[in-house]
């Protein structure tokens, strides 16, 4: 079965009931049918047709999509399979690996802690992390200018990078095992600390392991592992029953799948959502589904709150979904080709924020959107926006790395085509 379209309606809603194990059906999300808000259910039909096109044509094996608007999910979409090796259909239910889609979460649980007094943007990291107090950039060792602060690693100026390519920094990482089996989250934090600095820090935005501190200063300023932190404090309170760093037996037989490579029949690394990792990785752990991560969009567009829970301040969203790099700023030479019209450059119209990027200009861009949308994604094919101007979000999940920046480029397209 290529195409499973839930149902969604205020009256009933039973087939979405049914297919969600208790857990996530007990938390609360208001529900419309699509008309309601404003969405046109025959050009929202392009969405399942277009990707039902990608799974018979094997570039995807399936995806799930999940739309809100006006405080209400209007729209869940599951496409194709969840496991096409094993001929299993996609449901809604169905975990990915969230890999950057981390970043947002842990972004927000720093900020709630700097909302406490307890942590401080503008401190430099080794006043948590003392590992970090004889950083230098570059092989030659040359001094920082100043030191890294908690809101460069935020908004990915810190000069730390994930030591892609083969200059010289790219080498010390590789030489570093970063991603070494077993490694735990101290001993990699303290090779990451030894290791050059890119470039010096608040001059250049570069993607990179930021995050990662941000979530081991999570851990010491708190006094929990970060999966405990953020359950207690974030998934726990928003009913995001299926997302954290690991899931152990609530994964078992929902878990989506990579398709396997044609040529060599085997399927991209991947972590086990169901196995604890080693250390949690605040760049990219997480392991979640749909309807989770659309509990924490509309968190997001209702400025931290929900109708039970208020996690943080809007001041606090604000400060996360404005734009935090300063004039002038430069940009490692591969965010053009690897994030293409996602990347947050003014050439395209944006910018970044506090753990995702930020829209800043209308007319830049030639994906559609509004001033003030804000969004991210993962490397292994997640995706999200949240648009406050249309009160709208959007959640796409898949496991298809190579085809990341075309589907999310298309799905841009036909959500903005379905608003009335």
């Amino acid at each position: 079965m290529l195409h499973r379209r839930a149902a969604l309606t205020l009256a009933g809603g039973t087939a979405l009931a049914a297919a969600l194990p208790p857990p996530a059906r007990a938390a609360h999300l208001a529900r419309a049918e699509p008309a309601e808000v404003g969405l046109l259910p025959d050009r929202l039909a392009r969405i399942p047709a277009w990707l039902s096109a990608e799974v018979q044509a094997n570039r995807i094996p399936g995806a799930v999509v999940a739309i809100g608007r006006k405080g209400r999910l209007a729209y869940l979409e599951s496409i194709g399979f969840r496991d096409r090796e094993a001929n299993a259909a996609m449901t809604p239910d169905a975990v990915f690996r969230l890999a950057s889609m981390t970043k947002p979460i842990v972004s927000l649980g720093l900020m709630m802690l700097a909302e406490e007094g307890r942590v401080q943007l503008e401190y430099p990291i080794s006043r948590y992390l003392p590992e970090f107090a004889e950083q230098r950039v570059g092989p030659n060792g040359e001094k920082p200018q100043r030191p890294t602060t908690v809101q460069d690693l935020l908004r990915h100026t810190s000069g730390l990078t994930y030591g892609l390519g083969d200059d010289p920094v790219a080498r010390a990482y590789a030489d570093a095992k970063l991603r070494e089996k077993g490694i735990t989250g101290p001993e990699f934090i303290r090779r990451l600390a030894g290791l050059p600095l890119a470039s010096h820090p608040g001059s250049t935005w570069a993607y990179s392991y930021s995050t990662d501190v941000v979530g081991r200063i999570v851990e010491v300023v708190s006094g929990e592992d970060l999966n405990a932190y953020v359950t207690r404090r974030i998934t726990g309170p928003l009913g995001m029953a299926d997302t954290a760093f690991f899931l152990g037996e609530r994964a078992r037989g929902r878990v989506a799948e990579a398709m396997a490579d044609s040529q060599t029949g085997r399927k991209p690394a991947m972590p086990d959502p169901a196995v604890r990792a080693s250390f949690f990785s605040g760049g990219g752990g997480m392991s979640g589904t749909a309807l989770d991560y659309a509990r924490f969009c509309q968190m997001l567009l209702d400025m931290g709150h929900t109708e039970e829970t208020r996690l943080a301040t809007r001041h606090t969203v604000a400060l996360m979904r404005a734009n935090h790099l300063p004039p002038g700023i430069g940009y490692s030479a591969d965010t053009p080709g690897r994030f293409g019209a996602l990347a947050p450059t003014p050439a395209m119209g944006q910018g970044f924020g506090l753990g995702f990027c930020v829209r800043t200009e209308a007319g830049r861009n030639p994906l559609p959107g509004s001033v003030g949308d804000h969004y991210w994604g993962g490397a292994y094919g997640t995706f999200f926006w949240v648009d406050p101007a249309e009160e709208m979000y959007v959640v796409f999940m898949m496991q298809a790395p190579e085809q990341r920046l075309q589907t999310r480029y298309v799905l841009r397209q036909l959500v903005y085509q379905s608003l009335a």
